[in-house]
Order: structure tokens, then C-alpha cells, then sequence
């Protein structure tokens, strides 16, 4: 068994226990989920954790691995990352509701399906530096993604609150969510970092392209669907500032973006490696 295997194991047992952690005090009755110092100390743990799991399974010998669940496990970490920092100064704890269950599984699929492939050219220093780059923002917009998932969650509770026997649990986890107001904030912020980063990402993209195949933007489904997504998200930014965008437009917008950059790298990976098991 890898090292690698190993830490994503240990790390999806770490997350898990952390949103059971959260979990439970809703179920009992408590009207908010709190992480609190000592949470925070052991989220940051499981982090470290699903980090060096990543180091061990990409940078096994002297070459770059990548494969469909490494390159999920890689985004959703550096993301997390950005949600740490982002929690020292801003009350979001109740998000980890979400998220800590999200992560949790990604880590466990990563233990068990840990094929993965060797990158070519992997020795370039520009190929590393975009694939960091490209991972980082992958990060950001898959928690930017997930936000609006549960911005859109919360929306339809305000509009149709959640009837039945299990209705004052489900309600008490919403409530305890930040106000719309201020996940919106925080949403934008995500996106405009995660534009910023995609925008670099398109650029040393395109320098790669060129050193090794003698065009910037190959027709290939990578090379569309990333663009498609960079749109996306840019359009999305210019009707915030031009017009004012916000609630289920930039819910909708977000979204849409968000699965375009999935396809840019799970769609071939997805059949290449499930469907047709292939590396």
C-alpha cells in the first residue's frame, strides 16, 4: 500500500470525524455549529494530512502523476486551504457543514481509486508552474461552486422552508448558516481570486502550448471548455459591476462556469479512465 493511499485514508477519517463533530450538537437540539480553536487546529491537521497524501502520490520518484481523483482531491485541497485563511477572519464555520462531508468523500475515493498517470514533459518548469497555477484555481472555483450549491440550498429554504418530521434539524442547519449577505460577499471574493488565478492559469496555458506544440490555444475539449469557463466567469464580474448582478443570476452564472472548468479535465479522464480503464 502507498503513502499515499495511507494519508488520504487518514485524512478522510480526519474530516469525517470533524463533521461528526459538527454535526452532532444539531442534532441534539443546538441551535449552531461551532468549530471553534481547537476545531480549527484539527481541521488545519487534516489539511496537512490530505497535503502530503498529494505529495506522496504525485511526486512519486522523479516524475508528475496526475489522475481524475488526485486532480479532484489536489483542487478541493487548496481550496480548503483558502477556506482556512478565510475563517481567521470571517465567522463561517457553519459552511464546514457542507464542506467537511464534500472533502471527506473525495479523499476516501482518492484511497481507492488511486490510479494515476505520468505527465509528459513533466520535467519543464513552465509545465509545472501552469499545472500549480491550473490546480489552484480549479480550488477556488470547486469552493466557489460548492458555496453557491449551498447559497442556492439556503435560498430555497427562505422561499420553501423544509417540512416533515425531520424539519427542525434541517432548519436549525440552515439557520445556523452566515446570512445571505455575507456568503454573497465572501462568494464574490472566491470568484474574483479564482478568475484571477484562471485568467494566469490561460496565459502560462498558452505559453506551454506554444513551446511544446507551436500554438497557443489547440482545439482540443481542455483548451474550450476552459475558455468557456474563463467567459463564463468574466461575464458573470462584468454584470456584478455593470449591472448590478447577485442572487440565483450569479447562483446560475457560477455554476455554469464551474462545470465547464469540471469538463475542461474530468470529461476525457472520466471516460478514459472509468469507462474505457485506461490511464
Amino acid at each position: 500500500m502507498s503513502a499515499g493511499i495511507v494519508f488520504h485514508s487518514l485524512a478522510a477519517i480526519a474530516y469525517a470525524i470533524l463533521a461528526i463533530s459538527l454535526w452532532r450538537p444539531l442534532s441534539q437540539g443546538e441551535a449552531e455549529a461551532r468549530a471553534g480553536k481547537v476545531g480549527r487546529i484539527c481541521l488545519l491537521s487534516a489539511i496537512v494530512l490530505q497535503g502530503v497524501a498529494l505529495q506522496q502520490a504525485m511526486l512519486a520518484g522523479n516524475s508528475l502523476h496526475l489522475g481524475l481523483a488526485l486532480a479532484i482531491s489536489a483542487a478541493i485541497w487548496l481550496g480548503m486551504i483558502v477556506f482556512w485563511l478565510e475563517s481567521l477572519f470571517i465567522r463561517i464555520d457553519p459552511l464546514l457543514l457542507i464542506l467537511l462531508p464534500v472533502v471527506a468523500v473525495v479523499c476516501a475515493l482518492s484511497a481507492i481509486f488511486p490510479e494515476s498517470h505520468a505527465i509528459a514533459h513533466a520535467g519543464s518548469d513552465w509545465l509545472r508552474l501552469h499545472l500549480i497555477i491550473a490546480l489552484s484555481a480549479y480550488g477556488l472555483i470547486t469552493v466557489a461552486a460548492l458555496h453557491a450549491i449551498l447559497m442556492t440550498a439556503l435560498d430555497r429554504h427562505l422561499h420553501r422552508p423544509v417540512q416533515g418530521e425531520r424539519s427542525n434539524f434541517i432548519m436549525r442547519a440552515l439557520d445556523s448558516m452566515p446570512p445571505l449577505l455575507v456568503q454573497e460577499h465572501l462568494l464574490f471574493r472566491l470568484i474574483w481570486i479564482g478568475f484571477t488565478v484562471l485568467t494566469l492559469a490561460v496565459i502560462s496555458g498558452a505559453m506551454v502550448s506554444v513551446r511544446l506544440m507551436g500554438v497557443p490555444f489547440p482545439l482540443d475539449h481542455k483548451t474550450v471548455f476552459t475558455l468557456l469557463s474563463w467567459l463564463t466567469f468574466g461575464g458573470l464580474l462584468v454584470g456584478r459591476h455593470l449591472r448590478g448582478w447577485r442572487g440565483r443570476i450569479a447562483l446560475r452564472w457560477t455554476l455554469t462556469g464551474f462545470v465547464f472548468l469540471l469538463l475542461a479535465y474530468t470529461g476525457s479522464r472520466f471516460v478514459l479512465q472509468v469507462l474505457l480503464q485506461r490511464g
